[in-house]
C-alpha cells in the first residue's frame, strides 16, 4: 500500500526537522470510484449509505502491518459503482489520505451488497 505524499512529509518533518506531526488516534478505511494518488484526491464513494469504517491493525513485523479486526461497511442502500481502490484516512471525514492501493479488478457495489475486509487482507508495508 504505497503511502502518500502528504505522510512522507509528515515523517521527514518529524524525523529530521523536529516538526511535530501527531498521529491519529483512529484510522478510516476509505473507498473509492477513482483511484487517488500519492498526492491524494481520488473520487470516494458518497452515495447509497456509505460511511468510512474504522480501522484496528496489530503490531507491526518486519515493516509490515495488517488489519486485526473485520472491517465492515454498511449495506449499501443504492448503487454506489464501481470501487476501484482504497485508502487508510486519517478522519472520520476530510482529513488527509494516509495510504492508498488500486484493487486489481474494480468490483460493483449495487443496492443490497455490502464491501467487507476480513482479519488480515488490508496490509501495509512500510517502504
Amino acid at each position: 500500500m504505497p503511502k502518500t505524499t502528504y505522510l512522507r512529509n509528515a515523517q521527514l518533518n518529524q524525523a529530521l526537522r523536529g516538526t511535530a506531526w501527531t498521529p491519529p488516534a483512529l484510522v478510516y478505511c476509505a473507498l473509492f470510484n477513482v483511484a487517488p494518488t500519492a498526492a491524494g484526491g481520488g473520487t470516494e464513494v458518497s452515495v447509497g449509505g456509505y460511511v468510512r469504517q474504522s480501522v484496528t491493525f496489530g503490531a507491526p513485523s518486519n515493516g509490515r502491518v495488517y488489519n486485526s479486526t473485520d472491517v465492515v461497511f454498511p449495506v449499501a442502500t443504492a448503487d454506489q459503482g464501481d470501487v476501484v481502490a482504497y485508502g487508510i484516512m486519517d478522519a472520520l471525514t476530510a482529513g488527509n489520505l494516509l495510504y492508498w492501493a488500486n484493487l486489481n479488478v474494480a468490483y460493483p457495489v449495487q443496492t443490497d451488497n455490502q464491501w467487507k475486509f476480513p482479519v488480515g487482507t488490508l496490509l501495509v508495508i512500510e517502504d
